[in-house]
């Protein structure tokens, strides 16, 4: 049987498929979760794979537990940053160094299953691009956290058009997404933007999310909701397109206000007193701070995309590559 699906697959020249998995501190979990991910990969028939771990400047023992698994598994390499440069920098970092076919980015911590593989495998062998694991169940997470997520992919998807509501990091990606993505100059990067931005085939498959076994979360929601700002404002310019429609209503608000002032002054029912002056001053004020806040957000961007700067660092010293990388 295997050998009849090697040849319905031998026209593709797909054998190698690249698995990156972005780690920041999960030497808690990492050695009992890298044994379960390479199980399922082993099920897979006539793949090879390849195991790609980049570790975002861990500060525990997570790169020497890795490094312990490349030199007892010649499929398992390690790139280590040099410092702790973002969970999407680290994806960028595995996908420049990513050598498969297809590519698969997934999370080391289980709340992307790693049973789906084989799923994905499959859709990518009938010819689609782009394989997305979308979230039917977010598991357990509160009230507060869930309503935020829904905002925010609300309110991405008014602002960008892009429908991305429970999609996930967990996608395969075929070599052509993988190189057009690497190829694409900015630097400040929204993975699940930007590759439905691209628009090439799709499909979804939905899983519902296992509750982690190791280890905490490394995402605190000050840190997210900074990663939610900067990935809106990668993708669109209306917040500032806002600031022109707050200037036309702060415009007709006073031209209203003012309009009152001057009949009662004309008519001579002016009260003496600052309340109007107060507030009229308080609700303009208010606006164009908020407005320089979001100029500034976009500067801010600008700036750091003119520095030119590369996107991560890695330390060789600590990585553990195959020759030629």
């Amino acid at each position: 049987m295997c050998s009849d699906m090697c040849s319905d697959i031998a026209a593709k020249s797909s054998r190698l498929i690249t698995i990156v998995i972005p780690v920041y501190n999960e030497g808690e979990a990492i050695q009992h979760n890298l044994p379960i991910i390479l199980t399922e990969v082993e099920k897979i028939d006539c793949i090879e794979f390849q195991l790609l771990i980049v570790d975002d400047g861990s500060v525990d023992n997570t790169a020497a537990i890795v490094k312990d698994f490349c030199e007892q598994n010649k499929n398992i390499e390690l790139i280590s940053l040099n410092r702790n440069f973002g969970k999407e920098a680290a994806v960028h970092a595995g996908l420049d160094y990513s050598h498969g076919d297809a590519v698969i980015v997934m999370d080391s911590d289980l709340q992307h299953p790693p049973n789906l593989i084989q799923k994905m495998v499959t859709l990518w062998q009938e010819g689609i691009d782009v394989v997305e694991a979308c979230k039917s169940t977010r598991g357990k997470e509160s009230l507060i956290s869930r309503g935020l997520a829904e905002g925010f992919y609300l309110l991405f998807y008014y602002l960008t058009k892009l429908d991305i509501k429970n999609k996930s990091d967990f996608k395969l990606l075929d070599r052509v997404v993988v190189d057009a993505y690497c190829d694409l100059p900015e630097r400040k990067r929204f993975f699940r933007g930007i590759v439905s931005w691209m628009g090439f085939t799709s499909a979804k498959l939905f899983f519902d999310v296992p509750e982690r076994q190791y280890g905490e979360s490394r995402w605190p929601r000050l840190k997210l909701l900074q990663y939610s700002i900067s990935s809106m404002t990668s993708f669109t310019s209306a917040p500032l397109h806002l600031v022109t429609l707050l200037g036309f209503a702060c415009f007709f608000v006073g031209f209203i206000i003012g309009g009152v002032a001057l009949y009662d002054k004309f008519t001579g029912n002016a009260v003496s007193g600052f309340t109007t002056v107060i507030l009229l001053i308080l609700f303009v004020g208010s606006i164009i701070m908020v407005s320089l806040g979001q100029i500034g957000i976009y500067i801010e961007q600008i700036f750091n995309e003119v520095k030119n700067r590369p996107a991560y660092i890695i330390n060789r010293r600590k990585s553990h590559l195959k020759k030629g990388n």
